[in-house]
């Protein structure tokens, strides 16, 4: 199966990556049912990527539909190492404006009434949540959005 270092997860308004060249559609099997989507697989300025749109390419699914652990697990299937998620959410800073780019450190699960772990069936695993953003990756992805010089 096709490989790719860097998986991006695409929210409300990103369903495809136009820059992606020598681009790949694949479907991935899991043990939790069917992503979101195939995932597109092509390469990003001689990077090998995964696309995956968290909604559905036509956005059908809502967030509460969302096969969350199918789509981690496709990513991780495909050799994905470093995963970025971009959304469209609300903010408790009021000077992030809308049309901000955030990267956060820190977030909120309010997540309700669905499963919230891969484990269980005679598996355990502990995981710290203390810092749930990975420092280093969100640092390449801050220096980014600074190089772009956006408004």
């Amino acid at each position: 199966m096709a490989q790719a270092q860097i998986g991006i997860i695409g929210g409300s308004g990103l369903y495809k990556m136009d820059a992606l060249k020598d681009v790949e559609e694949v479907q991935v099997d899991t043990p939790f049912g069917s992503p979101s989507d195939a995932l597109i697989l092509g390469t990003l300025e001689g990077t090998r990527v995964a696309f995956l749109a968290r909604h559905g390419r036509n956005h059908t699914l809502l967030p509460s539909e969302l096969p969350f652990r199918a789509n981690i697990y496709a990513m991780k299937s495909l050799g994905v190492e470093y995963l970025i998620s971009a959304s469209a959410v609300g903010s408790l800073k009021a000077e992030a404006k809308p049309l901000d780019m955030v990267v956060p450190d820190q977030f909120i699960d309010r997540t309700k009434n669905r499963i919230s772990t891969f484990f269980g069936e005679g598996i355990v695993a502990h995981i710290a949540f203390g810092d749930p953003v990975c420092k280093n990756l969100a640092g390449v992805v801050a220096d980014a959005v600074a190089s772009l010089e956006l408004p």
